[in-house]
């Protein structure tokens, strides 16, 4: 018998195929990333070119990541691979390991995808396919925009949007309580400072029901309910921790991005963001998808409507309310809908802090707080109140009306953000400027819209301080030189932003004599 020698030229060119991780320390999002050099041996052997999905194997862990080429440069040594973090954090590659690469094999679910985007309706089991395809990463963000655009525009039908609700929960985990009725609520948005959920939360809980509330950051606002909340106190709970904190308060208010529930609704969110888009299926089931993993029964979905907000007209509203009601009997929630004042901002506060300011100004009962969002605040708690079957009507607003006024909500709302990791203050920006009125006359109407994206781009919400506080409302009367609104900024760079962007655009408060 012959024995064959071990070739070593071949064993030389397949170690030449295992690269060395490098963590780059470059922040891509959610989605991963690696780098490679042009002439590294496995660009040269897979032929890979820059965008291409690619598929990433160590010891323990694989991942699909996209693959950008670095052409000149001395960033990596032809034997490294750069990692981006979120590659890095999904590998967690061991000392001394070394990485394999492969072409990425195409996504089956993309054949759908491409059918919507050609008008086919998807059935169930398509649409499952393609979330557990998002959840597993094997979609990159431009699929995943293709597949939310091909769904926007109404191009969703009923079954469609039922059928993504249920795929969206059964991607991650679903709490379920030892109670028959677990409240939640939502607002909509579009309504800049309409921070009403902590003050709901702490009023209802304080009155016995149980209100494990999950929120969102925001998506196309200066501040969603996480944002705010965080401000003041850990948001980023565990499944176990939001469970403690549960049963020993009756409530909470934490990020479900950080539990695992409904994960593709985090993912597409993060895109949806990247679009400012936010269509009517995609909202019905990013909604309804988490409060049924949450555990809730019973829901409350607040629709602000005007012309400037998120929803502009009674039709738009009762349109959404109906496709919220048919998902939710299809899914076995039970849901009421609120259309609430959306004309203009509420509070006084725009961006996580500034809202949050006024939170604590309402359910500390001080005597500048804003009137408008305690009203809110109030109209909303009540609405839950009564879905939850403590009072109806004028009773259930003055159960929640006395919860507030006698310190009981303030107390809960202190008792939860210590079973979360303590209550802080949150903080001031350091960078202020003034828009003042350039004639006096009564505020007319502003413009909602233009607000939250002078707002935004004062460097709310990723800059938990920026933002904008208001000085006046509509209907209020206002001295020429006196201040509509104050910009807040983490850095004169991002105040510049912003100033430039209100004088380049036309006035968002308008004046009547």
């Amino acid at each position: 018998m012959q024995e064959h020698a071990e070739n070593p030229g071949i064993a030389g060119a397949a170690d030449a195929l295992l690269l060395r991780p490098v963590r780059l320390g470059v922040d891509t999002h959610h989605e991963p990333v690696v780098v490679l050099r042009a002439d590294s041996p496995v660009c040269r052997a897979e032929g890979f070119e820059a965008h291409a999905r690619i598929e990433v194997i160590g010891q323990q862990r694989s991942i699909i990541a996209t693959l950008n080429i670095l052409v000149t440069g001395e960033l990596l040594r032809p034997d490294e691979v750069g990692l981006s973090e979120s590659a890095w954090r999904r590998l967690a590659p061991a000392e001394g390991e070394r990485l394999r690469f492969r072409y990425a094999q195409p996504s089956d679910s993309m054949s759908h995808v491409r059918a919507k985007i050609y008008g086919q309706h998807l059935s169930e089991s398509q649409l499952d396919a393609i979330i557990a395809d998002v959840v597993a990463g094997r979609l990159s963000n431009v699929e995943i925009s293709a597949f939310l655009v091909a769904c926007a525009g109404g191009r969703m039908n009923a079954a469609e949007v039922t059928g993504l609700t249920r795929a969206m929960v059964q991607s991650g985990r679903r709490l379920s309580w030892p109670h028959p009725v677990v409240v939640d609520k939502h607002c909509i948005g579009g309504l800049p400072g309409n921070r009403t959920t902590p003050i709901v939360v702490a009023i209802v809980s304080s009155l016995g029901l149980v209100m494990p509330k999950t929120s969102s950051r925001a998506i196309t606002s200066p501040a969603g309910t996480a944002d705010t909340v965080e401000t003041m106190t850990r948001v980023d709970l565990s499944l176990d921790e939001m469970r403690r904190v549960v049963e020993a308060e009756g409530g909470c208010m934490t990020w479900g991005g950080a539990m695992n529930m409904s994960p593709a609704d985090d993912l597409l969110i993060r895109v949806e963001r990247t679009l400012d888009l936010d269509s009517e299926g995609q909202l019905v089931a990013s909604v309804l998808s988490k409060k049924l993993a949450a555990g809730s029964t019973h829901v409350l979905i607040d629709i602000p409507t005007g012309p400037t907000a998120k929803v502009r007209s009674q039709a738009e509203a009762q349109s959404l309310l109906h496709a919220l009601q048919r998902t939710a009997h299809a899914i076995g929630l039970k849901l009421h809908g609120l259309i609430s004042d959306g004309s203009q901002p509420v509070g006084r506060g725009v961006g996580p802090a500034l809202e949050a300011h006024d939170v604590l100004a309402v359910l500390q009962n001080q005597p500048d707080a804003p009137d408008d969002l305690r009203q809110r605040g109030l109209q909303v708690a009540a609405a839950v109140i009564e879905l939850g079957g403590l009072a109806t009507g004028q009773a259930a607003f003055d159960l929640a009306t006395a919860a507030l006024a006698d310190g009981r909500a303030w107390s809960k709302f202190q008792a939860i953000c210590r079973a979360q990791g303590g209550l802080r203050e949150p903080g001031r920006a350091p960078f202020t400027h003034p828009i003042l009125a350039t004639q006096t006359g009564r505020v007319a109407r502003i413009d909602n819209r233009l607000l939250a994206r002078a707002a935004k781009l004062a460097g709310a919400p990723h800059a938990k301080t920026a933002g904008l506080w208001l000085g006046a409302h509509v209907g209020d009367r206002v001295e020429r030189g006196a201040p509509l609104f104050v910009l807040h900024a983490g850095s004169q760079g991002e105040l510049a932003y912003a100033l430039d962007f209100v004088a380049r655009h036309p006035p968002i408060f308008h004046l009547e004599d």
